[in-house]
């Protein structure tokens, strides 16, 4: 099914989504319609790793030497309303509203906090999906941009996600929802943890 489906005809549904073999399924359903999930970089995995790991001490119950409090999945599905299913890069749920690890396909409750890492479709992640975040009130959202080397954090508020943060290469910051952690922004670029300067912007 074509990304923008002519006009009146039926809007995609996660049944037609869910109809294309698993094994080629690299595709969301966004705003109606079956869209190919944009072709993941070398750096788009790299940096999806990186995060991976400094998000790893919050994936477990809270209370211990780590942070945790958190549930955390890479690539899964999350299905939103009957017009959107989508595949975030990263996506978190706090474990004092959600106790049990989300599962299925598509996963049902919504997130906490998404990140999404710019690729070749960076337009769904920087608007339509941004505002299917936002309808759903997904509290936290994160965009890295590979390209640019950049974080930007923003909070969900009933007007609009606020950009709270953002932060570029070289500079240290306490993002939240992880403030217990700093976050060494190069780090998630192919920099080494121990070469990085304490400076915050």
């Amino acid at each position: 099914m074509p990304a923008s489906a002519p006009k009146g005809a039926r809007p995609a549904t996660l049944e037609d989504l869910l109809a294309i073999p698993e094994e080629e399924r690299r595709h969301e359903l966004i705003e109606g319609s079956i869209v190919e999930k944009g072709a993941a970089t070398g750096e788009h995995g790299a940096v999806q790793r990186k995060l991976s790991a400094y998000v790893d001490p919050y994936d477990q119950r809270p209370g211990g030497r780590r942070p945790g409090g958190w549930w955390f999945a890479t690539e899964v599905d999350v299905h939103f309303d009957a017009a959107n299913t989508v595949r975030p890069d990263v996506v978190g749920w706090r474990r004092d509203r959600v106790p049990e690890r989300p599962r299925g396909t598509p996963i049902l409750v919504r997130p906490d906090w998404i990140c999404e890492i710019l690729s070749t479709n960076k337009r769904n992640d920087l608007i339509r999906k941004k505002r299917v975040y936002h309808r759903h009130q997904v509290p936290h959202y994160w965009i890295i941009d590979p390209e640019e080397e950049t974080l930007a954090v923003y909070r969900w508020t009933p007007e609009g996600y606020v950009e709270i943060l953002v932060a570029e290469r070289g500079e240290q910051v306490r993002a939240e929802p992880f403030e217990a952690t700093p976050l060494h922004i190069g780090v998630l670029f192919g920099d080494d943890e121990d070469d990085q300067p304490a400076r915050e912007p």
